[in-house]
């Protein structure tokens, strides 16, 4: 049996939620739906009225991967509606801030949009558009960690909170949260990807500012492994030998200069703290050898 309905009432959107939602979301039920604030609703917006998740932790948006999604949307529509809050007489994204982004690109007037009942707080904001860029994996570990920061500092939840709240353990977050305190050269060079948050981590011991810089130079450079840059920062911080006091220094050198004169060849004297210390006399060929140990004396015969 035909459908005795047009076929432009029939054919969903371009951009639309697919036949069988657009047909249960007619203009009755778009109405029916603002107007049931018990009720999450599926909608469609006008893309004017949905302003940005003001609580957005990403701050960075690849253009590239921008960009494949703005054709997608363009040959397909915006397929998974975008999560929003009524206020006013418009909508204030939570999450799918990429999908709106590429739908304006696009120049779509209208997208898919599922309409939280409950009114959201800034607290669920930053959590819901948390989660869903941390499982998308669109967030760099900075701006996860400063997302992860926010909801500590400014809405007391704990490490524990947190990490149950965006599906991580807490060790997970408790070192993403460690990374911001890198020295600015090292949080520029962990987003833009130069180095990975294990390399950051290994680089986190170094306290000394023109340590650091060496260090994450060398990094970056000779593009160690997270191996090499701990062992590279075990070396950076161990503490440089215990040199001498001057006036011990100044001894041994007479005494290197008097054996100088007394063997006719150069004699170093090298002491320690301790005033312990080695003696290293210059030969250049057996001859003088010979010569040398003639004059130290020869070596003692076994029987």
């Amino acid at each position: 049996m035909s459908d005795p309905r047009p076929e432009s009432a029939s054919r969903a959107r371009p951009g639309g939620l697919g036949r069988g939602l657009a047909a249960l979301l007619g203009e009755e039920s778009r109405d029916a739906a603002i107007g049931a604030p018990l009720q999450d609703a599926f909608l469609r917006v006008p893309v004017r009225l949905i302003a940005p998740n003001p609580e957005q932790p990403r701050t960075v948006f690849a253009q590239r991967a921008l960009d494949e999604l703005t054709e997608s949307v363009r040959e397909h529509g915006v397929l998974a509606p975008l999560l929003v809050r009524r206020e006013g007489a418009g909508y204030v994204l939570l999450a799918g801030e990429r999908r709106l982004r590429a739908a304006q690109n696009v120049g779509l007037t209208e997208v898919p949009v599922l309409v939280r009942a409950a009114p959201s707080t800034s607290l669920e904001q930053l959590e819901l558009a948390l989660i869903e860029n941390l499982q998308r994996e669109d967030l760099d570990p900075v701006e996860a960690a400063l997302g992860y920061q926010r909801l500590v500092q400014q809405h007391g939840r704990t490490q524990d909170q947190v990490a149950q709240r965006v599906g991580k353990d807490r060790a997970t977050v408790a070192n993403a949260l460690r990374l911001l305190k890198l020295p600015q050269e090292g949080l520029r060079a962990l987003r833009a990807g130069a180095i990975s948050a294990g390399h950051a981590r290994a680089l986190l011991p170094l306290e000394d500012p023109a340590q650091f810089a060496v260090a994450l130079a060398t990094v970056v450079a000779k593009g160690l492994s997270v191996r090499a840059t701990e062992d590279l920062v075990r070396a950076l911080r161990r503490p440089p030998p215990a040199k001498p006091p001057a006036g011990q220094v100044r001894a041994f050198e007479r005494v290197g200069e008097s054996l100088t004169r007394a063997l006719g060849t150069r004699v170093a004297v090298a002491s320690k703290k301790d005033g312990s210390g080695r003696i290293v006399i210059d030969f250049h060929d057996s001859g003088e050898l010979e010569r040398l140990i003639g004059l130290i004396g020869p070596p003692a015969k076994h029987g």
